[in-house]
């Protein structure tokens, strides 16, 4: 793929606030600049950025309905009602189901989890568990990470003599179940100051909300942070405001006494003894959490987050990474069936969006192989299987797109939706997939601006290797967490040279490992540029090139850091 580079050099003044800054917190220049892009500008403001603390906390007495969750649950308990924590089967929902349901058992006993199978009831309340739920006894149900569109089925649970609590994070409807209470930072009335939590932060600040109602300290949430981390970086929510000061401390908790469950998780991942990033979680521990609910059940995905046993977590994260495995055959095989019928659909080439059906894919895996296509096309992307009578699937968008909105324009054609931004489920009569088709596809063409339609890297600061030093490094890793809204610093040198032992690495020989002196100095970076091979023989042909990378620790040297080229342009482009 390749990227349009976007890069604002920093104006005069900007290069003297940056100073200024800098001084004052004893840091460079450059990194202050950093700062300064992401609306830090003074020296209390970035002491709060590096050091997020909890009792800056929101209090969860400002969300709607939570004063009457509280009493809800609080009346449970009292009459030792049976309650059930029921949850979505992907990470956000799993954790969330985890947290509520670790930290509720510390004070009460008569309570259940229970996780939807994808296959057999599909995303949401299900008719099924509301009937088993009724059949238990179950007075309470705590949902968590969807409900707020399940209007029929809160109905239904009603009429059973079952009241809901929802704690959910996607755009709700104009109309509301009736639910006891409904937890939604994005409720069109909600006073939240902040709306992008995900679903286990909602969980969290219901938690929150009812511990400090009935005197039970603070610390004893601590504990439940890492869940909290783990679903924030894979829910892909903003790293920002709230979420900031939950994943800081998630993280921390994660790296220094994770739970059992997820402990062993990152046995298995092979991240033991490592500081553990949000990139950890994306790219190791979520897809292995995710994985149960995609290919079997998301119940063992919650079974081992509430392990207390270690051996007993061990062989549980062992089951799950096996289903890890297939789900990526799963995923390779359902990947090269949709770029072949990309290549032989001429509609979907001159498309600025992508809609494919196809009735033998797997339902688990939807989601995954439409964030592929969306990455390799660049461009919006739906795509759907059958299941029952219908056809369901996954919507992914691009940077800056809104494909909640996309979707909501044929509302009229699906049996269900929901999600936000950049994510979004549904599912519709398989007749209507061409109906759907085109006018999903009228409604993206109208809408999405030209520079929505191409790769792009936002180069935050051009440098040079003289700049690249220990401190450096060592004061950018307190830009961490990162995640959308606060990316990962991406840096830019000009006018580089292979220093002459840059090589192509990989089972594949798809990635160069490179050696490089740049213009300006002798000092010579390490990096890695994976699947990038075909930039290989410009590289080796002693002309010079321009580089965008991020810079990181090298996990084999410790002492050293090493860039991740994230693209490679010749200088004369």
């Amino acid at each position: 793929m390749h990227f349009k580079w976007n890069y604002e050099p920093p104006t005069s003044e900007q290069r003297t606030a940056a100073k200024e800054l800098g001084e004052k917190i004893g840091m460079s220049p450059i990194l202050a600049d950093l700062l300064i892009q992401r609306g830090i500008k003074t020296e209390s403001a970035a002491k709060r950025f590096f050091r997020p603390m909890l009792n800056e906390l929101i209090d969860p007495f400002l969300m709607n309905d939570m004063d009457v969750a509280v009493d809800r649950l609080n009346d449970a308990m009292g009459r030792k009602e049976r309650i059930m924590v029921y949850g979505d089967y992907d990470v956000d929902g799993c954790t969330a189901v985890a947290l509520v349901y670790k930290f509720l058992q510390q004070f009460y006993s008569n309570i259940e989890y229970y996780i939807p199978d994808r296959y057999e009831e599909g995303y949401g309340i299900s008719k099924k568990a509301l009937d088993y739920a009724a059949e238990k006894d179950v007075k309470l149900i705590i949902v968590l990470d969807c409900g707020v569109k399940a209007i029929d089925e809160i109905a239904y649970a009603k009429s059973l003599g079952i009241d809901f609590i929802v704690c959910d994070h996607h755009v709700p409807d104009d109309e509301l179940p009736e639910a006891v209470a409904i937890l939604n930072p994005k409720r069109e009335d909600s006073s939240y100051p902040f709306k992008h939590l995900c679903g286990c932060g909602v969980g969290f600040k219901f938690m929150q909300a009812f511990a400090k109602n009935n005197g039970i300290p603070f610390s004893r949430l601590i504990p439940l942070l890492d869940f909290c981390a783990v679903s924030i970086a894979a829910d892909i929510v903003p790293v920002t405001g709230e979420n900031r000061i939950l994943a800081f401390h998630g993280l921390k908790q994660l790296n220094q006494s994770p739970s059992v469950g997820l402990k062993s998780i990152i046995n298995i991942c092979g991240l033991t003894g490592r500081e553990l990033t949000m990139s950890d979680i994306v790219f190791k521990i979520g897809p292995r959490i995710n994985a149960s609910g995609r290919m079997q059940n998301g119940t063992e995905a919650v079974d081992l987050l509430v392990e207390r046993d270690f051996e007993k977590a061990l062989a549980e994260a062992n089951r799950i990474n096996e289903y890890n495995e297939q789900r990526k055959d799963v995923d390779k095989q359902m990947t090269e069936e949709a770029n072949q019928i990309i290549e032989k659909l001429e509609s979907q080439k001159h498309q600025s969006s992508i809609v494919l059906y196809d009735e033998n894919w797997k339902k688990g895996v939807v989601g995954i192989v439409a964030s592929r296509m969306t990455e390799l096309y660049y461009r919006p992307t739906v795509v759907l299987t059958r299941s029952g009578d219908l056809a369901t699937g996954s919507a992914r968008s691009v940077a800056g797109y809104d494909i909640y909105d996309a979707v909501k324009s044929c509302r009229d054609l699906l049996a269900n939706f929901g999600g936000h931004t950049y994510a979004v489920g549904l599912s519709l009569k398989i007749e209507n997939i061409p109906e759907f088709r085109r006018r999903f596809q009228q409604y993206v063409n109208e809408h999405i601006l030209p520079e929505q339609t191409e790769a792009t890297i936002d180069i935050e600061s051009e440098i040079d290797f003289k700049d690249i030093t220990k401190k450096l490094y060592n004061d950018l890793k307190k830009f961490a967490p990162h995640g959308p809204g606060n990316e990962k610093p991406i840096f830019c040198t000009r006018n580089v040279y292979d220093y002459g032992t840059s090589k192509v690495v990989g089972r594949q020989q798809e990635h160069i490992k490179l050696e490089l002196v740049d213009s300006k100095s002798s000092n010579v970076m390490n990096g890695i540029a994976f699947g990038q091979s075909e930039a290989a023989r410009y590289i080796k042909s002693k002309r010079s090139f321009d580089i965008t990378y991020t810079i990181e620790e090298n996990i084999y040297k410790r002492s050293e850091v090493q860039l991740q080229i994230e693209d490679i342009k010749p200088s004369e482009e």
